[in-house]
C-alpha cells in the first residue's frame, strides 16, 4: 500500500508516532535546508497540523534525511529489529496481522538457530591448515565479527557493532564470499537474537517511523515507500520477487554457473534448489549479472548480449540498452524498480480479476502457491483487492509458476497465438477488457442478447459488478487514478462505494456504475442516500468529496432535476453512451486533453461537448 493509503487507512492516534517522527527529523533539517523550511512554513509550521496529502509530500521531500535517520535508528536497536525489518521489507509482509508477523519471526528464529548450530559444529571441527575453504572463511568473519562486537567491554562499553565497524564487516562478508543466510547465523552465535518480545520490538519500530499499528484491527501496515527504503538501507538492489524473477529466467547451466563460482554444490541438486539456494545466499544481483551468470571465457560482448537476451526475458520496455555491460545492468534493475505501477496499468482492475479468477480454474492449488511464495496469512482469503494492497501484480503470480508451468496454462486456456507465454496471457485479458468496453452500452442496459451476440458469455446475476469493473477500466484508461487501495479502506460492510477516483493526496470523486433494464434510471432518493453515505466516509478519512459521479444507461428527468436542486452534495451524471464517446475521442486524438475537472460540472454532462473538447 501507498503512504497515502496508509495514513487514511489508520486513524489520527495511530499514525501519530509516523508524524511526530518526521516533524522531530524534518524541524531538526529545517534550519539548513530552505526548501524543506519553506515547505513546513506553509503548514503554519506545525507538520503535526499537516493533512495526509502534505505529510505524504514532505516525506518525498525529506526522504534523504529520513533515510540516513533509519539507518543510524536501527544500528542501535540490535539483532531483533534487523530480523524484524528484514520480515516485514519481504513481499507480501507489507500489511499483517501482528498474530502472522509474530509467527513468521518464530520461523525464522528457529530457522536461523538450528542453522547457527550446524556452523558452529563446522567450524569447532574445522578446516585443513593449507585450505582456503568455506569453512576457513566462516571461522574468519566470525573471529571479525566477535571482535567487532566485543571489542566495546574492553573499554567498559556496551557491547555492540557499530554503524562504522557494520559496514567493514559488509565488505569482509562480500570478499570471503559469506553468503547473507550465514552472516545472520554467524551473528546469532555472537550476538543471540531474542526469541521473544516481538510486540515490544514493533513498538520501538513504529517509534522511528518505520510503520503503522492499527491496534482495532491488530494490523501493521508498512507503505511502500518504507518498503523502498528499507530495501536501499539493506542493500538489497531489486526486491525479492524480481530477483527469483530473475533467476527463473535463466537456463540450468546458467543457475550452476552462479553456484559453481561460489563453491556451492551443483552435482545432483535440482532446479527449483538450485534457484532457492541462489536466492538465500543475498548475492548482488549486479555481481550476479555482470559475472556469475555467465561462463568464465564469456567475453564482455557475450556478456552484453545475454543481458539484452534477459531485458526481453523479462519484457523490460526500456529506451535504450545501454552502452556498457554496467549501464545494461543498472538499466534492468531500475526498470525492476519502477515496474509495479507499470504492471498493474497493463490490465484494467477488471482485467485482473478475470486474470485472477481464470487462475484459479487452470492452476491447481494456486492459493496455496501464493501463500507460499508471499508468506500469505492462511486465515485470510486471497483475493485481487488484497494482492493489489500488497502490490502483487499479475506479472509478479505468472512468474511465481515454472516456464513448463506457464506454458501448460497457455495451452489449457486456448491461447494459440506463437510467442512470450506469459506476455500472450496478459494480453488475452487486456482485449477481454477491450471487447466488454466495445459492448459498454449493452452492459449497461443488461441487453444479454446483444452480449451475447458478441460472444460475451456472462450470467444476468454479474453484470452489475461487471459493468462497475469496465467503467472503471474506462477511467484508467482515460488517465483517472482509480484508487483501489483507498476504496479497499473506506468501504464498509454496509457502505461500498463502486469507484474512487483520486484527484490528489486529499481530493477525490465518488464513482457511481448503475445498470438499469428497462427504461431510465429513475431511483434517485435511494441513490443519493448512498452517495450521501460514501460522502461521509470518505470525509472521515479526510478526504475532501469534489463531486459524486453518477453512470447509467440514461436517467428520468425527475432524477436529473433531483440531481441539480441537491444542496448536500455535487452530483454530476453522464450516460454509460456519453462516456464510451468520451473514451473514442479520447482514444483518437494524438495528445488528447481530458482532465477530471470535465467531470465536475455538476448536472447531466454533455458528452459530445466533453468529446469535442479532448
Amino acid at each position: 500500500m501507498k503512504l497515502s493509503s496508509v495514513l487514511t487507512s489508520v486513524n489520527q492516534i495511530e499514525k501519530s508516532k509516523f508524524v511526530n517522527f518526521l516533524d522531530r527529523v524534518c524541524t531538526e533539517a529545517s534550519t539548513r535546508d530552505k526548501e524543506l523550511a519553506k515547505r513546513i512554513s506553509a503548514m503554519d509550521g506545525e507538520i503535526k497540523n499537516a493533512s495526509s496529502g502534505e505529510v505524504t509530500q514532505l516525506f518525498r521531500l525529506s526522504q534523504p534525511l529520513l533515510k540516513r535517520e533509519v539507518k543510524r535508528q536501527l544500528a542501535l536497536s540490535g539483532a531483533q529489529a534487523s530480523l524484524l525489518v528484514n520480515i516485514l521489507s519481504r513481499d507480501g509482509n507489507c500489511v499483517a496481522r501482528i498474530s502472522w508477523i509474530e509467527q513468521l519471526y518464530a520461523q525464522e528464529w528457529s530457522a536461523i538457530d538450528e542453522h547457527a548450530k550446524a556452523l558452529l559444529e563446522r567450524l569447532k571441527l574445522g578446516s585443513e591448515p593449507d585450505r582456503f575453504d568455506e569453512t576457513k572463511r566462516l571461522s574468519i568473519y566470525f573471529s571479525c565479527l566477535k571482535e567487532a562486537h566485543h571489542n566495546d567491554e574492553r573499554i567498559n562499553r556496551e557491547a555492540k557493532i557499530t554503524d562504522e565497524e557494520r559496514g567493514i564487516l559488509n565488505v569482509l562478508a562480500h570478499q570471503l564470499d559469506v553468503t547473507a543466510e550465514d552472516r545472520v547465523a554467524v551473528e546469532h552465535l555472537v550476538n543471540p537474537i531474542e526469541k521473544t518480545g516481538v510486540q515490544n520490538c514493533l513498538n520501538q519500530l513504529r517509534e522511528i517511523g518505520l510503520l503503522f499499528v492499527s491496534k482495532k484491527l491488530q494490523t501493521v501496515y508498512v507503505p511502500d515507500e518504507i518498503v523502498s527504503m528499507l530495501h536501499q538501507i539493506q542493500g538489497k538492489q531489486v526486491a525479492d520477487k524480481h530477483l527469483l524473477r530473475i533467476l527463473r529466467t535463466f537456463s540450468d547451466a546458467e543457475l550452476s554457473n552462479i553456484l559453481k563460482y561460489h563453491d556451492k554444490r551443483i552435482r545432483g541438486v535440482e532446479r527449483n534448489d538450485k534457484i532457492e539456494t541462489v536466492f538465500k545466499m543475498g548475492l548482488s544481483v549486479s555481481d550476479i549479472l555482470t559475472k556469475d551468470l555467465h561462463n568464465e571465457k564469456s567475453n564482455v560482448n557475450e556478456k552484453k548480449e545475454r543481458l539484452k537476451q534477459l531485458i526481453d526475458d523479462l519484457q523490460l520496455n526500456l529506451d535504450k540498452l545501454g552502452t556498457t555491460l554496467e549501464e545494461r545492468c543498472e538499466l534492468i534493475i531500475n526498470s525492476l524498480n519502477t515496474s509495479t505501477e507499470r504492471e498493474f496499468n497493463i490490465l484494467s482492475a477488471a482485467g485482473y480479476k478475470s486474470l485472477y479468477e481464470a487462475l484459479e480454474q487452470h492452476v491447481s492449488g494456486l492459493t496455496k502457491k501464493l501463500r507460499e511464495e508471499f508468506e500469505l496469512e492462511e486465515n485470510l482469503e486471497v483475493d485481487v483487492e488484497r494482492l493489489r494492497a500488497l502490490s502483487i501484480t499479475p506479472y509478479d503470480i505468472l512468474y511465481m509458476l515454472t516456464n513448463d508451468e506457464v506454458k501448460s496454462l497457455k495451452t489449457s486456456m486456448a491461447i494459440t497465438r506463437r510467442g512470450d507465454a506469459r506476455q500472450l496471457i496478459i494480453e488475452s485479458f487486456a482485449n477481454a477488457t477491450d471487447k466488454l468496453i466495445e459492448n459498454y452500452d449493452a452492459l449497461a442496459k443488461r441487453d444479454l442478447a446483444t452480449l451475447k451476440k458478441h460472444n460475451i458469455d456472462i450470467a444476468e446475476a454479474e453484470i452489475g459488478v461487471k459493468f462497475e469493473e469496465v467503467t472503471k477500466a474506462i477511467f484508467e484508461e482515460l488517465g483517472l487514478d482509480v484508487d483501489e487501495d483507498l476504496r479497499r479502506s473506506i468501504n464498509t460492510a454496509k457502505d461500498q462505494a463502486d469507484i474512487l477516483i483520486s484527484l490528489s493526496e486529499d481530493d477525490v470523486i465518488i464513482g457511481e456504475a448503475k445498470t438499469c433494464k428497462s427504461g431510465d434510471f429513475a431511483k434517485y432518493s435511494t441513490t443519493s442516500r448512498q452517495v450521501k453515505a460514501y460522502a461521509n466516509r470518505c470525509e472521515s478519512f479526510g478526504k475532501r468529496v469534489a463531486q459524486v459521479l453518477i453512470i447509467a444507461p440514461t436517467f428520468s428527468t425527475d432524477f436529473v432535476e433531483s440531481a441539480q436542486m441537491d444542496t448536500e452534495v455535487n452530483i454530476s451524471l453522464l450516460e454509460a453512451a456519453g462516456l464510451k464517446k468520451i473514451l473514442e475521442a479520447f482514444k483518437s486524438r494524438r495528445n488528447p486533453n481530458f482532465s477530471a475537472k470535465l467531470l465536475t460540472k455538476g448536472g447531466l454532462l454533455k458528452a459530445d461537448l466533453i468529446a469535442k473538447t479532448i
